[in-house]
């Protein structure tokens, strides 16, 4: 049976929605966006009477989204960025120009597209370039000038450049095929021969749990390790984030341990920034912010 809204969707009440969504408590969510519990109760009974389906299951230390609520929960994102999109493009002077971006290839399906998105709503006019590429060379595109800002890769610990999100490196299997478990194990890395922090990290910890190894694929990019990983051919060091569909991370009980706490972070070239720099730059903070 398909039921009817007796009005339709305020954006105030799916702000709402979110705010308990995200905090998982009333109280929370009422701090969140200034108002009282009460108000909130009464916000979320009014959505609720206009879907025609509870969005919570209330517990003694929360909520917790019902089916319905999960379904909602997308849809009223997109809908509250448009808003807020829409609203910023109204206010703010729209740029011009061009701005060139370097970004590796684990955020160039998931978190580039929402800070794409976002700046493209508020400046439609600005030229938008972006280089695939691995981080050491988007950091010597940056340095010489080819790109404006690079999001890149380090290694995990204190570091000058502004760090968008830590994203541990860890060794991942496919669940069907289990590669984790053959000897000598096979791997999947960026390059037969010593390629950078993390395919030294990455023997480094085989060796020190004696681990009998060998190369079972080599790569330039990391879709090649995923597909390698997908396969069964090999075991890979993946960022946690890009773990594919059908693969999971191989823990202390699988007698592994995470590779390295990699920093991911935001470069800009010194010396040459601009306002429409400085804005794909918040663009992109917003959409690593937001997940």
């Amino acid at each position: 049976m398909v039921k009817a809204m007796s009005a339709p969707l305020d954006s105030d009440l799916l702000r709402t929605f979110l705010a308990v969504a995200d905090a998982g408590n009333l109280t929370r969510a009422a701090d969140s966006i200034g108002r009282t519990q009460s108000a909130v109760s009464m916000q979320l009974k009014k959505l609720e009477d206009m879907l025609g389906d509870p969005l919570f299951e209330r517990h003694s230390r929360g909520v917790v989204p019902t089916a319905q609520g999960l379904r909602l929960v997308d849809n009223a994102r997109r809908i509250v960025a448009l808003l807020d999109d829409t609203a910023a493009s109204m206010r703010l002077p729209a740029l011009a120009g061009t701005v060139r971006i370097g970004i590796s290839e684990e955020y160039i399906n998931s978190t580039l597209p929402k800070a794409l998105g976002a700046f493209a709503a508020v400046h439609p006019g600005v030229e938008v370039t972006v280089q695939q590429g691995v981080s050491i060379s988007n950091v010597n595109a940056l340095a010489a000038g080819e790109i404006d800002i690079a999001v890149v890769f380090e290694p995990g610990g204190p570091t000058r450049n502004e760090v968008l999100m830590v994203d541990p490196t860890v060794w991942v299997t496919s669940d069907q095929h289990e590669a984790h478990q053959r000897r000598p194990l096979p791997i999947a890395t960026y390059t037969y021969l010593a390629g950078g922090w993390c395919d030294e990290l990455a023997m480094k910890g085989l060796k020190k749990r004696r681990i009998e190894s060998r190369v079972a694929y080599a790569s330039r990019t990391s879709n090649g390790l995923i597909a390698a990983v997908v396969s069964g051919l090999a075991i890979a060091p993946l960022s946690r984030s890009a773990i594919p569909a059908g693969c999971r991370e191989l823990t202390e009980d699988d007698g592994f341990s995470v590779i390295d706490f990699s920093n991911v972070v935001l470069r800009t070239r010194p010396g040459h920034r601009s306002q429409t720099v400085d804005a794909m730059a918040d663009a992109i903070r917003s959409a690593f912010a937001t997940g």
